[in-house]
């Protein structure tokens, strides 16, 4: 052997041994192997982004049909605005209440179920002098409430941090526009 292909061969082993002796990976692996966890990564992103927004629990209570025309009185009664929300938007018996800041909106809705949950025994809190039910309470995000003392039922969602002001307003306007009714238990 010459003395090139020694050193040749020496390089070869140097390289050999730096770069490790097993099988080198194709391009189109290694590619896969980058793309695919980008791709995970990305449609995580895209999914959390385009949600929709976390419903409020009153959306899903079970509406009472019978209730409609009270429940226009009451709609058309009801302030424009509130301390720190407005933007009154009306959507059949559903009313909502945008925020001026980060908080979710105020809603409303009239002609609901009787709380199957209500009973004797049920804390109540009375304000201007409606009695209103507790139903949901969702940690930082709000609490879900229903008038209980005057037909049709109502039910209100106030997000945290948006004060009294909902509450007392709408059930001054509630005293003044639906008729009272004795606490039904079921």
């Amino acid at each position: 052997m010459t003395d090139e292909n020694q050193a040749g061969e020496a390089s070869g082993d140097d390289a050999q041994a730096r770069y490790g002796s097993g099988p080198r990976l194709s391009p189109a692996l290694i590619a896969t192997l980058v793309a695919i966890p980008a791709m995970v990564i990305v449609g995580f992103i895209t999914f959390a982004a385009l949600r929709p927004d976390p419903s409020t629990p009153i959306e899903s209570y079970a509406s009472d049909e019978a209730a409609p025309a009270d429940c226009d009185k009451l709609i058309a009664a009801l302030p424009q605005t509130f301390d720190g929300f407005g933007d009154k938007q009306v959507t059949g018996t559903t009313v909502t209440w945008s925020s001026d800041g980060d908080t979710d909106p105020v809603t409303l809705r009239c002609g609901i179920s009787r709380p199957d949950e209500l009973s004797p025994t049920s804390n109540l809190q009375v304000i201007n002098p409606v009695q209103w039910f507790i139903t949901d309470t969702v940690e930082g995000a709000g609490q879900a409430y229903v008038c209980v003392d005057h037909r049709p039922y109502v039910a209100m969602w106030i997000p945290e941090n948006a004060g009294n002001a909902p509450i007392t307003d709408v059930s001054a306007v509630i005293d003044q526009t639906l008729p009272r009714a004795p606490l039904d238990f079921g």
